[in-house]
């Protein structure tokens, strides 16, 4: 089949899933995922692995448009007042995901360091992507929706920090050779430094630019071309993409007065291609996965879930966050994806003894977290009121007239 007729049929699924997940009263996202699962190695096969690397593009594309509007959110103004609350609520939810992780597979289930200091260090990452289409499916607005974005943001970085020292423990622990550790947490400070420092520059020339812009499409043609060039920069050079757009972001919304005008133009263009990029990532999960996690592909999803909400409501608590954050925040932090099989990925290249384990369980809980995921983060953005029928899509207004 043609690959054309196969992107339609993506774009396609997906609206029939995003209609499915109204009807039920779920994410888009969770629809969109189902609806790309069904036409997926696992069920149908219409788009196949192959097909689904071919597309990598867009996936690429969807997360440089995501983290760069996430970036919207860092208003030096408004971080003033909350900065060293939301640094802190990450720095315990991260943390505290990492510990009982490691405390579960390694006392618990009995495996080796190596293999629970690794998990647990992936474990502390969360995907932004899922989080935020639901918060832009619902139009929430309020206190949790505020602290939600910064943290999910700041999370892969503590995410990528904590990954760089787990493989320089796990290293030595497997090896009987001398292993640098310096060298080993050397590496990820360099990624995120170097991200965050791309990202800045690439964000001057853009503000520069988009201020002399003409037009709304100007404006949108340049934001995509620096974002995306961002992106494909920082993937050369083996740089956070996430951290880098997200500093594009930043940056422009710091220094342009009306930075609104251009985020808002912004959603206008980019609904597409998060629609593929979900259904694609549907296509991607494999149930044949399920199978082989067995107990310790459990107990990591186990362990993950409870690490996430209390330590993210220990954080919140410990800073002085009102209840709906402290009882929330943590169910809003379950998506996992992108940043976690990167991360896998490099294990199972560098420590091959342990990397297939690792990468089996970890593609397991991405699994199952891309499905549950954006359902806790609408069931905790409901509990904590900035889900309603003023802040409701209107399609869905129309459907419970």
């Amino acid at each position: 089949m043609n690959v054309l007729v196969k992107l339609g049929i993506v774009l396609l699924i997906g609206i029939l899933g995003g209609r499915l997940a109204k009807v039920l009263h779920l994410p888009y996202v969770t629809g969109y995922l189902i609806g790309g699962l069904l036409v997926g190695p696992s069920f149908f096969n219409v788009i196949t692995d192959e097909n689904v690397k071919a597309f990598s593009i867009v996936n690429e594309i969807a997360l440089a448009a995501i983290a760069f509007s996430i970036g919207s959110e860092f208003l030096i103004e408004e971080l003033k007042k909350v900065g060293k609350k939301i640094f802190v609520l990450t720095l315990m939810e991260s943390l505290g995901t990492v510990v009982v992780v490691f405390i579960t597979t390694y006392f618990l289930l009995n495996q080796s360091f190596a293999l629970s200091i690794l998990l647990s260090s992936i474990a502390a990452a969360t995907a932004p992507a899922a989080t935020t289409m639901v918060i832009r499916q619902y139009n929430t607005k309020g206190p949790l929706t505020k602290t939600i974005l910064p943290v999910v943001a700041i999370d892969d970085a503590i995410c990528v920090m904590c990954f760089g020292i787990a493989m320089a423990l796990a290293k030595t622990s497997v090896s009987s050779s001398n292993v640098s550790i310096l060298k080993m947490i050397s590496y990820p400070v360099i990624e995120i430094f170097g991200s965050l420092f791309l990202g800045i520059v690439i964000g001057l020339l853009l503000t520069f630019l988009v201020n002399k812009a003409k037009s709304e499409e100007e404006m949108v043609g340049l934001v995509l071309a620096f974002t995306i060039s961002g992106a494909g920069i920082a993937t050369a050079f083996h740089l956070s993409l996430i951290l880098t757009c997200m500093m594009i972001g930043v940056t422009l919304t710091n220094l342009m007065r009306n930075h609104i005008r251009v985020f808002n133009a912004l959603n206008r263009f980019t609904p597409p291609i998060y629609l593929f990029f979900f259904t694609l990532a549907g296509a991607s999960l494999h149930l044949n996965v399920l199978g082989k996690i067995g107990v310790m592909g459990i107990g990591y999803v186990v362990a993950r879930s409870v690490g996430k909400i209390f330590g993210a409501g220990m954080g919140a608590k410990m800073v002085g966050y009102d209840d709906n954050i402290v009882k929330n925040i943590g169910l809003s932090l379950l998506p996992q994806a992108g940043v976690a099989i990167g991360l896998s990925m490099i294990a199972k290249q560098q420590i091959p003894e342990l990397g297939g384990t690792v990468s089996t369980i970890i593609l397991g809980g991405v699994f199952v977290f891309e499905i549950i995921g954006p359902i806790a983060a609408k069931i905790a953005l409901t509990r904590a009121g900035e889900i309603d029928k003023k802040n409701m899509p209107v399609l869905e207004k129309a459907t419970e007239v």
